[in-house]
């Protein structure tokens, strides 16, 4: 029997992914709910949902009247909903929070009414970031970390601070209205198409444009970086396995730890690039080092990142020379 999935969000880069996967698996009766704020359907989405015969529910879901044009009978629903993005927290932090939360206090009081069978919440690293940060936990850095914001004025971390109230909400909605959920903490996950406000598209964009010297922000710091494919199948067996009902995971890739300056060199060779580097300080709230344990998610589920960050980069960075180069952006 097909089961019924629900990705509240799934127009975004990880909700795509995720119904790439599905659809090359088979037996899933898929419904799409976002409310398009980027714009319509891509091209490669919407191929997907005339193909597959993908349902599509657009409205405003920060609005609970929204959830009303949902199926309540889910066996699956993926709540990836929600403003991301280090530009976002800086010129709108009352916004971000006012979506994230609306749309992750929504989504409970739904499922609370719902016969929907399983939740999974995709929530974020940023949660623990100021725990490694103030108080040198050790990194990697399991799921047993105590959750930590350095500082509650600062926009950076609104983000995190409704990672959090999502993290907490959906385990004890779960527990007190009798439905199932899991937690996944994603690391730094990229690939083609994955927006453009984050770092390999950016750092591509500006080798493009010339950039020299190239200044090389956080140089020293680390990240541990998940290829969308890797990301997607530990997201897809965290929904699907009964071992992680309630569980907490960390989905990265731990063998993947670099510093911003390798990652940097590593695109200025596949653009070309043979200028200079400068060395500049991180933006203000950056972390100086991120990379999960994911043994948890190893003993659960059986994840294993396939992808090494130095073919997923290529991969990524091929894609954004394509769509730049194609006259998809006009340099200013």
């Amino acid at each position: 029997m097909s089961k019924k999935v629900l990705l509240i969000g799934g127009a975004g880069f990880i909700g795509l992914n995720i119904i790439k996967a599905l659809t090359r698996r088979g037996n899933y009766q898929i419904t799409i709910a976002d409310n398009f704020f980027r714009g319509k359907l891509d091209q490669e989405l919407q191929s997907l949902v005339d193909k597959y015969g993908i349902k599509v529910v657009t409205d405003d879901f920060t609005k609970p009247e929204a959830f009303s044009e949902l199926d309540n009978d889910f066996d699956y629903v993926y709540m990836l909903a929600s403003v991301v993005g280090v530009e976002y927290t800086m010129k709108m932090p009352h916004e971000l929070i006012r979506i994230n939360s609306f749309l992750i206090l929504n989504t409970l009081e739904w499922m609370k009414n719902s016969n929907c069978k399983k939740i999974l919440f995709t929530s974020t690293s940023e949660c623990y970031a100021g725990t490694v940060e103030s108080f040198n936990y050790s990194v990697p850095t399991s799921e047993e970390v105590p959750l930590c914001i350095n500082d509650v004025q600062h926009p950076r971390f609104t983000y995190a601070i409704t990672k959090l109230l999502g993290e907490s909400g959906f385990i004890q909605y779960s527990r007190a209205f009798d439905f199932q959920c899991t937690i996944v903490r994603y690391h730094n996950v990229y690939g083609p198409r994955m927006g453009f406000k984050h770092v390999i598209p950016q750092v591509v964009q500006r080798f493009l444009k010339n950039e020299n010297p190239f200044k090389i922000y956080g140089f020293d710091q680390t990240r541990a970086f998940n290829f969308i494919d890797d990301a997607v199948t530990g997201t897809i067996g965290s929904m699907e396995s009964e071992n992680t009902n309630h569980e907490i995971l960390h989905i990265g890739d731990m063998n993947s730890e670099i510093t911003i300056e390798e990652l940097v060199n590593f695109i200025g060779g596949l653009t070309n690039f043979n200028g200079s580097y400068e060395h500049v300080e991180a933006h203000d709230g950056s972390v100086s080092r991120r990379c999960p344990d994911t043994t948890k998610a190893k003993n659960l589920i059986g994840y294993h990142p396939k992808i090494s960050w130095q073919q997923g980069v290529e991969k990524t960075v091929e894609w954004y020379k394509e769509y730049y180069l194609g006259g998809g952006v006009v340099f200013e």
